[in-house]
């Protein structure tokens, strides 16, 4: 199999011919597997309509219904998206991420289209320094999804060749840091009271 899509990190500071390189794919309306915290996502910029739409097609469902992430580089970035946060919902925020956490917020009346009629979003910000860092050259969050394995047995899928096998002709590039782990995030919805763990994976549960 010939692996000319896949860019291979072989440090924790992450090669910046290869960022620049994921960068120019996504401002092009590309799409990319990248590592996570956890599990192998594959993802595009929330500003590209039509990558959006395939990445839900991918999914197998509208993209209005698609269960999508939006990674966000920093708290700051996060908050423009997302309804005020009160002092338990902030503490909270500060004290997990970045981290193994995928978390379900409620959303601004104004998303960008075509989000503006949810209420809610799932939310993350990652501590793995690859999407780390490529999330900070890029003007709008990434949107993605962890890719899971045909084998359900399997969970994900962790060899990047094996990615690029399954999923070469659907996407651009991928960024691989080798075999990536099999356990996703937590995944934890902040819009009820008390907050509800919909998902124990790999972060603790922190409350």
């Amino acid at each position: 199999m010939c692996n000319e899509k896949i860019r291979t990190f072989y440090s924790k500071t992450p090669n910046q011919k290869y960022l620049k390189e994921a960068v120019s794919v996504l401002n092009k309306g590309g799409m990319i597997i990248f590592p996570t915290d956890t599990v192998y996502a594959v993802g595009c910029l929330s500003s590209k309509v039509e990558s959006l739409k395939q990445l839900a097609k991918i999914k197998g469902v509208r993209l209005e219904q698609a269960p999508l992430s939006f990674m966000f580089k920093d708290m700051s970035s996060l908050s423009k998206f997302v309804t005020p946060m009160n002092s338990q919902i902030f503490k909270l925020i500060k004290r997990i991420l970045p981290g193994p956490y995928a978390l379900i917020m409620k959303s601004v009346k104004k998303l960008p289209k075509p989000f503006q009629k949810r209420r809610t979003i799932g939310v993350r910000i990652s501590n793995h320094p690859i999407p780390k860092a490529l999330v900070k050259s890029l003007d709008s969050p990434i949107i993605c999804t962890s890719i899971h394995d045909p084998d359900q047995i399997l969970g994900y899928t962790t060899d990047p060749e094996n990615l690029l096998k399954i999923w070469g002709s659907k996407i651009d590039l991928i960024l691989s840091d080798g075999y990536g782990g099999n356990v996703p995030s937590t995944v934890i919805d902040l819009t009820v009271s008390p907050f509800k763990i919909v998902r124990e994976g790999a972060g603790k549960v922190p409350f």
